[in-house]
């Protein structure tokens, strides 16, 4: 096996690569990019078991084979080397020689037989859509994924895919943050599957802002997303997502619109004096207006008021002040709309205008 290529074209697909590698692993091999040569391209393969990414190359000087060698050195190196370095790679009986200018390396490898691929998956459904529209879905979502939740199916992503649209939902069991878009063909049925936390990351990381459409392939037991020459492929969560759509609050009529900034300025001063383990505020509306109270342990106080379009009179409502400014940040108008039924209500966040992206959280008891 033996390539040769310009640093530049092989830092990008390297770096889209190694992050899916772990710096622990179970087996060796883990710690390894599969390289490749064929088909008058070079393809770089990192994996995890979980997730796996494979990125395509043009490179020159090809002769055919495949070997794994460190992903992080391999990476470090190439990374290190100046712009417009020309890389040639050889592979030497049981070691891979690295060439550029005057450097010269020499890295172990571990045959390619023994590193873990996913070859195929059982497609049942395939859609497209713009590769923007996919990285703001699951951007304005992610943030309420559950992190190492003994109720393992909120460790992650629900892709909820209907008739008409998608929908990214994600939810910890005390705040959900949901986004929809419209899509340009049919499905035949709705299919719903759960990508884990580090499947949504990786897949964050790779998509871009820009004109490209990405294609997504929805297996049985997997997930599959191509753009341009990259291949991401993770497995599914096994599980049951919770009926999201129950967790919406229904006739919340009791509603005030705000300039999302300056919420978004108050709670932050509001939160200095919250209770370090609650972070509890409570929102207190009335006609024209918004109060914001927050006590801590030390008996200490913040009070802010804004000004709301509002004609709601003595409702007061707990909840933690993060869970808010997280579904804030997630907006993206000049308004932000509340939306609320009764002091035991959790409370709807949308923006004053969009009904795609809603985020729900719970009451907290003050």
């Amino acid at each position: 096996m033996q390539f040769s290529i310009q640093r530049e074209a092989l830092l990008k697909p390297l770096q889209q690569v190694v992050g899916v590698v772990e710096r622990r692993q179970t087996l060796p091999v883990l710690a390894n990019l599969l390289v490749k040569v064929t088909d008058g391209q070079l393809s770089l393969t990192g994996t995890d078991l979980e997730v796996e990414m494979v990125a395509t190359t043009p490179a020159d000087k090809l002769v055919d084979g495949e070997i794994t060698i460190p992903a992080r050195k391999f990476f470090d190196i190439v990374r290190a080397l100046p712009d417009g370095a020309t890389i040639e790679l050889k592979l030497n009986g049981d070691r891979v020689a690295l060439n550029a200018g005057r450097s010269r390396f020499t890295l172990t490898t571990l045959p390619a037989s023994e590193f873990p691929t996913v070859d195929s998956i059982e497609l049942v459904e395939k859609v497209s859509l713009p590769e923007e529209v996919l990285r703001d879905l699951m951007e304005r979502t992610a943030f309420a994924m559950a992190n190492q939740d003994v109720r393992y199916y909120l460790n992650g992503m629900l892709l909820d895919l209907q008739e008409h649209s998608l929908r990214c939902v994600a939810t910890d069991g005390h705040r959900l943050a949901m986004k929809e878009t419209s899509l340009a063909t049919s499905v035949q049925a709705r299919r719903q599957i759960i990508i884990p936390r580090k499947g949504v990351n990786e897949l964050i990381g790779l998509l871009e802002p820009g004109e490209g459409e990405v294609e997504l392939e929805f297996g049985r037991n997997h997930l599959r997303v191509r753009r341009g020459g990259v291949t991401f492929t993770s497995k599914l969560i096994d599980g049951r997502f919770p009926d999201y759509e129950a967790v919406i609050p229904l006739g919340a009529d009791k509603t005030a619109t705000l300039d999302r900034e300056v919420l978004r300025g108050a709670l932050q001063r509001a939160a200095i004096l919250s209770n370090e383990k609650y972070r509890g505020v409570k929102l207190e509306l009335s006609p024209g207006k918004l109060r914001i109270v927050a006590h801590n342990p030390e008996q200490e106080e913040a009070v802010e008021e804004v000004e709301a379009d509002t004609h709601v009179s003595d409702l007061a409502v707990g909840f933690n002040v993060g869970y808010l400014l997280d579904a804030l940040s997630a907006l993206r108008g000049d308004q932000a709309r509340l939306s609320l039924r009764d002091a035991q209500s959790s409370c709807l966040v949308q923006e004053h205008d969009g009904e795609q992206a809603r985020h729900v959280i719970m009451p907290l008891r003050l």
